[in-house]
This record gives C-alpha cells, structure tokens and sequence, in this order.
C-alpha cells in the first residue's frame, strides 16, 4: 500500500471537513479515538464471527446496492403507488433507466468498507499527533504477516485504541502507541481475508465518496 498517498489524501479531506465545519484550533483528536471505536464495533458486526448464539455467522461480504433515483423500485413513478392504493389515481409503470427496472446498481462488500472506514480514522490520527510528518515513521509501518484469529484480532486493535488515550499523558509513548494500532489493524485485515491491495482500492473509492459528502453538505 502506498502509505504516503493515503495519509496525504487524508489530511486533504480532513482540511476541508475542518475548513468547512468551522472547526479551526480544536483538538478532535478524542473525537477521533472514539469514532474509531464506533467504527471499528460495526466491522465486528459485519464480521459476525463472535456470534456465537446465532446460526448466522458467515460474515456480510456482499450486499445489492438500492438504486437511489427509485428508491429500489425499479419504478420511477414510484411515489404515485402509495396513492394508487388509496384509489386516488391510476398508476403509470415508469421504468428506471438507471438500474433499468432491477431496483439494484450492483454489488458492496459491507466488511470491507467498514474496515476501510476504521482506516479512514486511524490515517486522521495519524496525521493529528504528527506521525506521518516522518518518512521514517511511515517506512516502519509495514504490513505485518501474523496471522491470529478474527476474535483476538478485534480485541487486540480494541486494547490497542484504548491504551492510545493513555498516550494524551505520555507524549514520549504515543508513536509507539500509535504504530502497535497500525499493526493490530493490518493483523486484523488479514483476519479477515483481505489484501493491501483491496484495501487501498476500497480507500480510495471511500475518500471520494466522503468528498461528495462534503460537497453535497453532508
């Protein structure tokens, strides 16, 4: 993965939240950890894994897109039905030329995006407590091989997060904090099957999402 890209392509879309949220000269930085933590619970939960008291188990890796335009009707018209049923109008089929009538635009991957979400977070926090300013520091971030189970994964980048608030008293430990999250994350991407080069690809598509967000005034 090309580290330096992506915390660069984060630290772009973090100065314009910032700019445009009118949130200049405040420290986020708690804000983030928890917003990590959020995250990375709803990976857990596409995961499924840790479910034991349930048959389903299998973790959510593909799910049909809804069309927005027909609000996955297939059917243009679509806002008319519920008056058809109150027998107030005849109803006209309009086919929906963007999903052509299926109500679906494709397939997502919801594991792998809330996993690229948690990245999303962990690259911001990188790049608020200084970390990606170093060459260095970004060389030694290296995609570890160590395979554990999905379970101890999770609740090692868990552990890992949580001893990050420590660092807030400990400025001398917050790197190594810091790069023991990194490791965890990776651990946990491999966990959960996926490769770098998913991850930076399912980065990218993300960040330009989050730019219309922002543009759309989300």
């Amino acid at each position: 993965m090309n580290l330096q890209k992506m915390f660069e392509m984060q630290a772009e879309l973090d100065r314009r939240i910032i700019r445009e949220k009118g949130l200049e000269g405040q420290d986020l930085l708690p804000g983030l950890i928890l917003a990590l933590q959020v995250e990375l619970a709803e990976c857990a939960n596409e995961w499924r894994g840790f479910k034991f008291w349930s048959n389903d188990q299998q973790p959510c890796t593909e799910k049909e897109i809804e069309c927005s335009l027909c609000k996955g009707t297939g059917d243009m018209n679509y806002a008319r039905v519920a008056e058809d049923a109150e027998g107030s109008g005849g109803h006209e089929y309009i086919k929906c030329e963007e999903c052509n009538g299926e109500g679906t635009t494709g397939t997502k991957n919801p594991l792998l995006e809330e996993y690229v979400d948690c990245l999303h977070f962990i690259l911001s926090i990188g790049n608020d407590i200084g970390y990606s300013s170093s060459i260095y520091n970004l060389n030694i971030l290296k995609w570890n091989v160590k395979k554990v189970s999905g379970v101890n994964a999770f609740l090692s980048l868990f552990k890992g997060v949580s001893s990050l608030i420590t660092g807030f008293e400990d400025a001398g430990m917050l790197f190594h904090y810091y790069r023991n999250i990194f490791n965890r994350f990776n651990e946990l991407g491999i966990a959960l099957g996926f490769t770098p080069e998913q991850i930076e690809q399912a980065y990218m598509d993300k960040n330009a999402v989050n730019h219309k967000r922002q543009q759309e005034g989300y």
